[in-house]
C-alpha cells in the first residue's frame, strides 16, 4: 500500500503465504551462484569498499525469502488476487467494515508475525553494522531489517510498518500486539479505544501520502551517496522509484540486484538477477573479509564451476 495521492505507491509491503515457507525457502529460484553472479559479488564488493556513503533502497523481493509474497510478482498477492488490493486503499478500508475485517484477517493470521530475517537481511546488516553502509530506506512494512539487527536510526520504513497501529480520526498509536490481542479476543474490527475512530496499521495505503519528513530524508541520502544499491524492488512505485536517478544524476554508482528487469537496469552500473540471500551473503563475505565472497554459507548456495 504506498502510495502518494497523485501517484499510487506500491502497496504495502509483504503479504505472508498461507503456508509460510522457512527463510530462504524458495522453489521457484535457483540456490547456484553461477560464474557471471560470482564476477557481480567481486564487482560489488570493491564498490562497497571504495565508497564513502552507501544508501539501500530494499522491496519485497527481498523479503520473499522470508516467505512474505510480493505484490506484482507472479506469484505476488495482487497477480493472485486482484480483489486483495482493496485492502491496500484507504477510500474502500475506510468505507467499509468488511474490507476492514478482511484485512486484519488477512495481514494477522500467525504467518506475518512469525516471518523472520532472511541471509539477505542478515548481510546487510553485517555490512552496516561494520560501517560500510548508511540510510537504508525501505519500502517493506515487515520490520525484518531491524530484526536482522540493520541500526534503526538509519532505517526509513517509507511505505511504514505493519509493527504499530494509528487512529485514522485522533492519530493514537503503538504497538500492533495490543490490536491483535483484541484480534484473539474475538473483536473483528477493533475501534480505537480513545475515539472510537477506525484503527489501521501504521502503513501508508493507496490514497494516502508518504510522510514528508521521511520522503526528504530519503532524498537527501540519494543526493549525497556515492553508491546506490536498489534490491528486490521493481522501481516502478513512485516517488521512492525516482530515487536511483537522483543518486546516479548527484554522481553515484547504482547497483541493481532484483528477480526480475527494472527499468533501471540498463542505466545501472552492475545488474543481477540471481536471488538475494545467497548474493547479498557472498557481497558481504567478499567486504568483510571473512570468506572468498562465493564460498560463504555453501550449506546456502552451490558454486557451479564454470558457468
Amino acid at each position: 500500500m504506498i502510495n502518494d495521492p497523485a501517484e499510487p505507491n506500491s502497496p504495502e509491503p509483504n503479504s505472508p503465504e498461507p503456508n509460510r515457507p522457512e527463510p530462504d525457502a524458495n522453489p521457484s529460484r535457483s540456490n547456484v551462484l553461477g560464474a557471471a553472479d560470482e564476477g557481480f559479488v567481486r564487482r560489488v564488493a570493491q564498490l562497497i569498499r571504495d565508497a564513502h556513503h552507501v544508501v539501500v533502497l530494499t522491496g519485497a523481493g527481498l523479503s520473499t525469502e522470508s516467505g512474505i509474497r510480493d505484490f506484482r510478482g507472479p506469484d505476488g498477492v495482487w497477480t493472485k488476487d486482484p480483489d486483495a488490493e482493496k485492502y491496500s486503499d484507504i477510500r474502500y478500508y475506510a468505507a467499509d467494515p468488511e474490507i476492514r475485517k478482511k484485512a486484519w484477517r488477512h495481514r494477522y493470521d500467525g504467518t506475518f508475525t512469525s516471518a523472520q530475517p532472511n541471509t539477505g537481511h542478515r548481510a546487510l546488516s553485517r555490512l552496516a553494522t561494520a560501517g560500510h553502509l548508511a540510510t537504508l530506506i525501505t519500502q517493506n512494512i515487515d520490520g525484518l531489517h531491524q530484526a536482522a539487527g540493520y541500526p534503526a536510526a538509519n532505517i526509513v520504513e517509507i511505505h511504514g510498518t505493519v509493527q504499530r497501529f494509528t487512529c485514522l480520526s485522533c492519530g493514537n498509536g503503538g504497538p500492533i500486539q495490543r490490536v491483535i490481542d483484541r484480534l484473539d479476543s474475538g473483536e473483528d474490527d477493533p475501534p480505537c479505544l480513545r475515539c472510537g475512530g477506525i484503527l489501521k496499521s501504521a502503513t501508508i495505503s493507496f490514497g494516502q501520502s508518504l510522510n514528508a519528513e521521511d520522503l526528504e530524508r530519503s532524498h537527501r541520502a540519494a543526493q549525497r551517496c556515492d553508491l546506490f544499491l536498489a534490491l528486490g524492488t521493481s522501481l516502478t512505485v513512485y516517488p521512492v522509484a525516482a530515487l536511483p536517478e537522483i543518486a546516479v544524476r548527484s554522481g553515484a554508482k547504482l547497483v541493481v540486484a532484483n528477480g526480475e528487469r527494472t527499468a533501471y537496469d540498463s542505466a545501472a552500473d552492475e545488474v543481477s538477477h540471481a536471488r538475494l540471500g545467497p548474493l547479498l551473503s557472498a557481497i558481504a563475505s567478499a567486504v568483510l573479509g571473512d570468506a572468498d565472497g562465493v564460498s560463504h554459507g555453501r550449506e546456502e548456495l552451490s558454486v557451479r564451476p564454470g558457468s
